[in-house]
């Protein structure tokens, strides 16, 4: 069956609860949180001053004035020491050590007719979502093939062994894998506060929005978007390795010493290691080696979306 899960240990919730909690995100993240409710997540980030994201997440409501944000285990630490600094003046409050609420990849082309075993029903779009009792379901591609499972297993461990009863164990590297492949780029700890959203393609993938209003950074992030254009965007590629590179990994031209880019995130999904990675459009051009000059090869790869005007 093509239906598979994983549990999402390289990624972690930081919960976020009461009346001023949406308010609160509003005036700090890029994303419009008036778009979230208990059918609608939305993805974003957290910039400082400078427009360097600290965090990016996928925002999602998991009860009455309780929110949660997605984001990488590594940087849960930092992003909850970066959000407390402005918290304490709103009536909402933060929680970084929960471990009821886990994180659950399921992909496949038959995972809908897994979820439809569990009486669950699906999503009818991307970052669209379905909330019962104990879970939140949210459907994180087009197609409708892959979701994040955000599930209460202390109170509702049935619902967790019921899927996967129905859906076959898959490794959290594959989950990893496709989205890297689908070009969704994220921020780990070696590169916090280092970028800029369009470095990740953010103004293209929907974790900005340009409309909504203030935030923090917001004035460096949309002076950017409309005034100039990004020295470095992010791009897909594969390397002929099966140990993945960690993020932060410098990128070459090869024979070089000057370093042209740097690896966002990487995965080897049991055939291939594919990565994401900034890089100058000249050094692209050049063609990119891991590490050093004499490093491994980067070969390039189509994203699934396209990118602004370079020229």
């Amino acid at each position: 069956m093509s239906a598979h899960y994983a549990l999402l240990k390289s990624e972690s919730l930081l919960h976020i609860s009461g009346p001023d909690t949406l308010t609160f995100l509003q005036g700090q993240t890029t994303c419009d949180t008036r778009e979230v409710d208990a059918h609608h997540a939305v993805v974003g980030a957290y910039c400082n001053p400078q427009g360097r994201m600290a965090c990016d997440f996928l925002l999602v409501q998991l009860g009455e004035n309780h929110y949660a944000l997605r984001l990488k285990a590594d940087i849960l630490a930092s992003a909850a020491k970066t959000f407390g600094k402005y918290i304490v003046f709103s009536k909402a409050e933060l929680e970084s050590e929960r471990e009821d609420w886990q994180i659950i990849g399921c992909w496949g082309s038959q995972v809908a007719e897994a979820f439809a075993k569990l009486d669950i029903p699906l999503p009818q779009g991307k970052y669209q979502a379905v909330t019962g009792e104990g879970y939140v379901l949210v459907q994180m591609d087009d197609a409708g093939t892959v979701f994040e499972a955000l599930i209460d297993i202390q109170n509702h461990k049935g619902l967790f062994e019921s899927l996967t009863n129905v859906i076959s164990k898959g490794e959290e590297s594959q989950w990893q894998g496709l989205q890297i492949r689908a070009g969704m780029g994220r921020v780990e700890a070696p590169n916090v506060e280092e970028l800029l959203p369009q470095m990740l393609n953010y103004d293209v993938t929907g974790h900005v929005n340009f409309t909504k209003g203030c935030y923090t950074g917001q004035e460096i992030v949309a002076r950017l978007h409309y005034r100039g254009k990004a020295k470095r965007r992010l791009y897909l590629g594969e390397i002929a390795t099966t140990e993945a590179p960690l993020a932060g990994t410098e990128l070459f031209n090869s024979g070089s010493e000057q370093s042209v880019g740097t690896v966002v995130n990487a995965a080897y999904d049991g055939q291939h290691t594919a990565c994401l990675f900034t890089a100058t459009t000249k050094g692209i051009e050049e063609g990119l080696r891991l590490a050093s000059g004499q490093g491994p090869a980067v070969e390039l790869r189509q994203l699934p979306y396209a990118l602004p005007d370079q020229s």
